[in-house]
């Protein structure tokens, strides 16, 4: 059989000795949460506070992101503190966690700023590509898997690999006590079960992404940008 429109210059044969970590990580998984509310009240910042101390109790390094004062997408320049922040800790992150309110049945705003402000492209780095990424929400309501959908579609987007678990709390206002902390229940299970897969995928991607993410049809264009 020939394949007459294949560069084989560019083309590559995986094998599982490509997959072998050339190096291998000795610092903890680093894991970045954002959430999609800036209310006081916060059931999705609750989640991912939640989340990320069940990652940390598992020895990941956890850094949440603090929406509040980060400007509309394209309102200010890039350099904005808030901004480079945000863009610090994405690339800083081997996994990340997208927790978001279900509001007129997708995601918030707020959430879609956040992903908005992280481009698919800075120079040649890619900020959010190969990376690991658990998907949550939260509603007022009857479960809905609307948002953590919406999500998966952002993160394929971006690039990133969306483990295949994930979690949705229905009527988020009794799930929570007074001080924020979620209550026993299988919704908190189903958390334990997400943070415990991505964990685990982080460990497994984190080491060779670069290659796991690299493309034929990149290779090609730029070896033809060199030529």
């Amino acid at each position: 059989m020939t394949l007459p429109n294949l560069s084989e210059a560019q083309f590559d044969l995986p094998t599982r000795d490509k997959l072998a970590a050339p190096v291998r990580f000795d610092h903890p998984p680093r894991i970045l949460l954002l959430y999609g509310s800036l209310r006081e009240r916060s059931f999705s910042r609750f989640l991912t506070e939640e989340a990320a101390r069940i990652l940390a109790h598992m020895g990941a390094e956890v850094r949440i992101f603090d929406p509040h004062g980060l400007p509309v997408t394209d309102s200010e320049a890039a350099t904005h503190p808030k901004v480079a922040e945000l863009r610090a800790l994405s690339l800083w992150s081997e996994g990340q966690v997208w927790c978001s309110p279900e509001r007129h049945g997708a995601i918030t705003s707020v959430m879609k700023n956040q992903i908005d402000w992280i481009p698919l492209e800075v120079g040649s780095t890619r900020p959010t590509q190969g990376r690991t990424l658990a998907v949550m929400q939260v509603s007022g309501g009857s479960q809905s898997f609307n948002t953590v959908n919406t999500l998966r579609l952002l993160g394929r987007w971006m690039r990133m690999v969306t483990i295949p678990n994930q979690s949705s709390v229905p009527k988020a206002y009794e799930q929570f006590d007074e001080a924020g902390r979620m209550k026993p229940s299988p919704f908190y299970d189903r958390v334990v079960d997400v943070m415990e897969e991505l964990f685990k995928f982080t460990l497994l991607v984190r080491e060779r992404s670069d290659y796991l993410v690299d493309r034929y049809s990149e290779r090609r264009d730029a070896a033809a940008r060199q030529a």
